[in-house]
């Protein structure tokens, strides 16, 4: 069983414009004003691109097996365009990247897309709304398989592409923040299945004898619970829920087309709006054949579970994918919220995706590829045993699902660092590790959820609850000495921030008022 850690590139890289690199999406969406919380922008980020080797060195502390990233696609093809430009520096970079990995034993599972779209692409077609984003994408990942992939053996060709299709081209919160109600996601999402299949076959065809590795994808999904359990209707809209959300991807890669459900209900939908034919595009026979099976492995991502119920819109001139599946969510008030209003810590219900998933999709093998939680307090807060404890729940949940016979192989926690949480900005922490961003050299600092995670991995799991419980007492007792630490260090930094900007400023003032004095006097004396 393998234990890792991740993290993406725009998130924790900064370096936006540095050594060649073209903007993305997200360089542009942050850099106007009013898409992301207070402004803020990934810009400098973590600092990730400059502290390689010290980020590395976090990862052999944990002693994980893995360590998920992905590759900046404007990174290495600053326009996205194969024919037009390459960017060696940045290649030199993840192949470094890579190099110091596999030095330390850690092996890379490699993204090649974390929602950072070169800018280029999107001004030129509109980004995944148009279908050459199929060929554009295929070039760069056949790019990183020629210079990555002798010693890549784990490639993802999309991290949650839900997101990007919902929220990048349904409700605009996302990059490239466009609000093309009721058509934009399906479009988004049937480009990017179409690219996944042709990116699995390119391997497939033309570097798999060679390089013996594999490729999937890493989809994101809640888990949906009828509010009822005994109502044939409230079981169908959990249904329809999953559907929605996992199947809208999954079924196309292992059963060959969009899930039926999600079928009659767009296409009633658009019916009912007078249009010819359903928002949701539809695949030709050798497009369901030519998608179908095209995944060695599934990546899953999984936050949080809802309560679902079956909620009738009434019939609106304006459709949206919100509406499409006539549900509604609810969540219990009593289950633990540690951080914002949208993750709850619901351990069960990811034991129920991961049978659905081996239900569904013929047992697939797994690699959970983002489980975790985030905090919103300002304070810097490394004592952080609500994480700890949602860590607990949903491992030991992993554990009772393979017991139950689901093929999950590896365990990703969701993340390393502290990073930009896009539009929320840096108000959300998912790390592992605090960083103080308002210290230029973005100092790491380890969370009690550090020692404990390093102790599920020494041990592949749990051994027996006094030890367990030992764990989480000696994580907490280290956590405070660290964070007596980070207090001194912020002094510090606040101390250094008064010097620098404070002192120059007196100092200018002390001369300017000198100059002031000396005139009248010279005047008065004149």
């Amino acid at each position: 069983f393998l234990w890792g850690v991740g993290s993406s590139a725009y998130q924790t890289e900064g370096a936006w414009d540095k050594d060649g690199k073209g903007p993305s999406i997200w360089d542009a969406f942050t850099h106007s004003k009013g898409k992301v919380l207070r402004n803020e922008t990934g810009d400098s980020a973590c600092n990730g691109y400059y502290r390689v080797k010290d980020d590395i060195q976090l990862l052999k502390e944990l002693k994980v097996n893995h360590y998920l990233l992905s590759i900046s696609w404007p990174r290495i093809m600053p326009t996205g365009i194969k024919a037009e430009q390459l960017n060696e520096k940045g290649i030199q970079f993840y192949n470094d990247t890579i190099n110091s990995l596999l030095e330390n034993n850690i092996t890379p599972i490699v993204s090649l897309y974390h929602w950072d779209l070169p800018q280029v692409l999107q001004e030129k077609y509109g980004g995944w709304q148009n279908i050459s984003m199929i060929n554009y994408f295929n070039d760069y990942a056949n790019l990183c398989f020629e210079k990555f992939g002798d010693r890549v053996k784990h490639w993802i060709t999309f991290s949650n592409p839900w997101a990007v299709a919902e929220k990048g081209y349904e409700t605009g919160e996302h990059a490239p923040g466009l609000k093309l109600g009721g058509c934009g996601a399906y479009k988004a999402a049937h480009h990017i299945i179409k690219t996944h299949a042709k990116v699995w076959h390119s391997y497939n065809t033309t570097w798999r004898r060679e390089q013996r590795g594999m490729v999937g994808i890493s989809l994101t999904s809640g888990w949906g619970e009828p509010v009822d359990p005994h109502s044939q209707t409230d079981r169908d809209a959990a249904e329809r829920y999953i559907q929605f959300h996992l199947g809208w991807f999954a079924n196309p890669i292992y059963r060959g087309d969009y899930p039926e459900v999600m079928k009659n209900y767009v296409g009633r939908k658009s019916a009912q709006q007078g249009l010819g034919t359903s928002r949701l595009p539809t695949f030709s026979v050798q497009e369901k054949t030519y998608i179908k099976g095209t995944s060695d492995f599934l990546g899953i991502g999984h936050f949080t579970t809802r309560y679902v119920l079956q909620k009738s819109f009434p019939f609106l001139q304006v459709s949206s994918y919100h509406t499409d599946p006539d549900l509604a969510e609810l969540v219990d008030p009593n289950w633990p919220a540690p951080g914002p209003k949208w993750l709850y810590s619901v351990p069960w219900g990811f034991r129920r995706l991961l049978n659905f998933i081996k239900t569904q999709y013929g047992n697939p093998l797994i690699y959970v590829t983002e489980n975790g939680v985030s905090e919103t307090m300002q304070c810097s807060q490394l004592c952080d045993e609500w994480r700890i404890q949602y860590l607990k729940g949903y491992i030991n949940e992993i554990l009772k699902a393979l017991n139950d016979g689901v093929n999950v192989k590896g365990y990703t926690a969701w993340s390393l660092l502290d990073k930009f949480e896009w539009n929320k900005g840096f108000s959300e922490r998912f790390g592992l590790y605090h960083i103080d961003f308002k210290n230029k050299n973005k100092p790491r600092y380890p969370k009690a959820s550090v020692d404990y995670y390093k102790n599920i991995i020494s041990a592949n799991g749990f051994p027996n609850p006094r030890e367990v419980d030992s764990w989480h007492q000696k994580a907490m007792d280290t956590c405070s000495a660290t964070h007596q630490h980070l207090v001194a260090d912020s002094l510090i930094t606040h101390m250094e921030m008064v010097t620098e900007i404070v002192l120059p400023t007196v100092f200018t003032l002390c001369i300017l008022i000198s100059i002031v004095l000396l005139i009248f006097y010279l005047r008065n004396h004149s």
